[in-house]
């Protein structure tokens, strides 16, 4: 996932993670929602289920986008979604320290 994001794929890997998540995929859109400060990198809306970024450079970080998945699927598999921020963070830092990792093993 973290590869895909990294490479400018972020629609094919949100479409795997929900597979794999047994959850719709959210749509992504460039461009945050009137309101949202500009420093905020991206955000997910649970009424639309969108996740918008700031801008096309956001869609290949991958922190950003696996941070705003988390929402997604916190909102759609337990339907909650505010008080989720240190979820988020961790979702995301487990999935890029699982890449880091493999990675590592693979180079040797």
């Amino acid at each position: 996932m973290v590869q895909l994001i990294a490479q400018g794929d972020a629609e094919k890997a949100l479409e795997m993670l929900a597979e794999h998540y047994r959850v719709n995929a959210p749509r992504l859109k460039v461009g945050l929602p009137k309101g949202k400060t500009h420093n905020s990198l991206g955000c997910y809306s649970p009424k639309t289920r969108i996740i918008t970024v700031l801008n096309s450079d956001t869609l290949k970080q991958p922190f950003i986008i696996l941070h705003e998945f988390y929402h997604h699927l916190r909102t759609n598999v337990f339907q909650q979604h505010k008080g989720t921020e240190k979820g988020a963070d961790q979702f995301a830092k487990d999935y890029i320290e699982a890449y880091r990792l493999l990675s590592g093993l693979l180079e040797k």
